[in-house]
């Protein structure tokens, strides 16, 4: 089944014939062609007619104008003008800056620049570490791509990447109150982008690596972590781990299994596959079965990708092969980080009772939720359409903020197992069930949650 999605959303402005047609025939027609109708204004009433602009969530870039057509070939419309609300959000892109101080007199203007400046820059070369005191450093991140692993669109280049970044920016600051600013870079040259990133970094509280193609993503997360003083995380392998890791503590919960006694099933071994197995073990899984494409990796087989190989010597405990679908024969979690439409309902009914299944391709998942909901327990997708949504906004907003404010060098697993736990405790008691296992992005209470979290955990680490 196709979904409308708030990502298509257009508004059409129509002309209505005066005793032909009504607000109520416009929404009625919008809805007949397949559309959500979200909102109904009328925008211009006169003797000659109504002008009604009929805002509506469709299917696709094409679905506006088979609306269009419709309209017209039902007699008594006038589409005057059609508009992506999407693209109008983007115009002049989502970011400004704006000084946090006021320059209205000459004053202002000697202490926040010249000859005042001066004084704080000389004071800064004294003892380096008073950038994070008086300059933006202490609450700013940098969001570093190359733009070859864009979403699901795959390398798209560093100009296309930008929407995602500023998008990516805009929710650090609302959900977490940090200044990120987007770092697109046209290079997919390993080093480069390693030397670039070390010579920005002067500038920044912390770096958030996003949508960087693997194998390359992990040299690059690897030698930042090495060679920089500030934290560097790479969202889509961490991001994605620790939210997948609250909300199987949740969804373990429900249906009263533990972690360690239970059988995992992961499709997809990319970066964030990779990430979710690491985070996973940390908590205590112990059977831990990791599919790619060719079918479950396992201590017999030759892998020529390093990361492959690790997973190889770390997991699959029961030395399982075959395909995904024979891995997935009683096993308790299907986690997929992979691509659409791999599996069907037959394949979750041959999972153990009270299974749990994480079908996270986006915007197409592994298998539609109604499927999957036919024989388990607890789904969750990445869409926003259905329940439990597997978002990773839950987690980097919160954990930066945390890190900024602990003046954090580093990232560790166990920081980001206690981000997971704080998201999954967001959830109270009384609030969990099978359609309930993570907090809403719009919860207001996570991201603090997460930040102190983090901050107790850096804080404790230098104890």
């Amino acid at each position: 089944m196709t979904h409308t999605s708030p990502g298509y959303s257009v508004t059409l402005r129509v002309g209505l014939t005066p005793g032909k047609r009504t607000a109520s025939d416009l929404a009625a027609a919008v809805a007949d062609a397949g559309a959500s109708v979200t909102a109904l204004d009328v925008t211009e009433s006169t003797p000659d007619g109504l002008v009604v602009d009929v805002t509506c969530d469709t299917t696709d870039e094409n679905h506006a104008e088979r609306i269009r057509e419709s309209l017209i070939a039902a007699g008594g419309y006038d589409v005057r003008k059609v508009s992506d609300r999407t693209f109008l959000m983007h115009i002049g892109g989502k970011l400004s800056v704006e000084p946090k101080v006021e320059l209205r007199t000459r004053d202002d203007l000697s202490r926040a620049y010249t000859p005042g400046v001066a004084r704080v820059c000389l004071a800064i070369a004294k003892n380096p570490e008073d950038a994070r005191r008086l300059t933006i450093k202490r609450n700013t991140v940098a969001v570093v791509t190359d733009g070859t692993a864009v979403l699901g669109l795959g390398d798209i280049g560093p100009e296309a990447a930008l929407p995602v970044m500023e998008g990516k920016a805009a929710l650090f600051k609302q959900f977490g109150g940090v200044d990120a600013w987007p770092v697109c870079l046209d290079t997919k040259d390993t080093e480069e982008i390693i030397s670039i990133v070390k010579a920005l970094a002067p500038v920044y509280g912390g770096v958030n690596l996003e949508d960087i193609a693997a194998p390359r993503c992990f040299e690059i997360e690897r030698r930042l972590r090495e060679e920089l003083s500030i934290p560097v995380f790479h969202d889509d392998q961490h991001g994605t781990a620790i939210v997948v890791l609250a909300a199987l503590i949740n969804a373990l919960r429900v249906v009263d299994k533990k972690i360690e006694d239970v059988r995992i099933v992961i499709s997809g071994v990319g970066a964030a596959g990779h990430a979710i197995i690491k985070l996973l073990g940390a908590q205590g899984a112990s059977d831990i079965v990791g599919c790619s494409r060719s079918g479950a990796i396992h201590r017999g087989g030759t892998y020529q990708d390093e990361h492959r190989q690790w997973i190889a010597e770390h997991t699959n405990p029961r030395e399982v092969t075959g395909s995904l679908a024979d891995a997935l024969v009683d096993a308790d979690v299907f986690i997929g980080v992979s691509g659409p439409n791999i599996l069907g309902e037959q394949e979750i009914a041959r999972m153990a009772d009270d299974s749990i299944v994480f079908a996270l391709a986006n915007p197409d998942p592994e298998i539609p939720a109604a499927e999957a909901a036919k024989h388990a327990a607890v789904v969750a997708t990445g869409r926003s359409d259905f329940p439990n949504q597997i978002n990773n906004v839950l987690a980097f907003p919160g954990l930066f903020r945390g890190l900024l404010d602990a003046a954090a060098h580093k990232i560790s697993t166990e920081l980001l197992v206690a981000a997971a736990r704080a998201i999954a405790d967001s959830v109270g008691p009384s609030e969990l069930n099978a359609s309930y296992i993570v907090p809403s992005v719009f919860d207001a209470a996570v991201a603090p949650a997460v930040a102190e979290a983090v901050r107790r955990t850096v804080e404790s680490q230098r104890r």
